[in-house]
């Protein structure tokens, strides 16, 4: 059970555990209140979290970009 927890919090953009750590919630209640709202709002919360994938992936792209490492120089 803790690798398929594993592999899907690895690849789930980890948006979930972001929130709970700026939140100081646990990441499975984070998710737990995704899906029921996602079920009451027939699926709406979804594009809300692929926004906000979308933007972790590029604030972390842009950062990589401002500060090269001494590989990419």
């Amino acid at each position: 059970m803790n690798k398929i927890r594993f592999f899907v919090e690895s690849q789930a953009f980890g948006v979930c555990s972001r929130l709970g750590e700026k939140m100081s919630i646990s990441a499975s209640s984070i998710r737990l209140y995704f899906i029921y709202t996602s079920f009451l709002t027939l699926g709406s919360p979804v594009v809300l979290y692929l926004i906000l994938a979308f933007w972790m992936e590029m604030k972390k792209h842009l950062r990589r970009h401002a500060h090269p490492t001494v590989w990419e120089l």
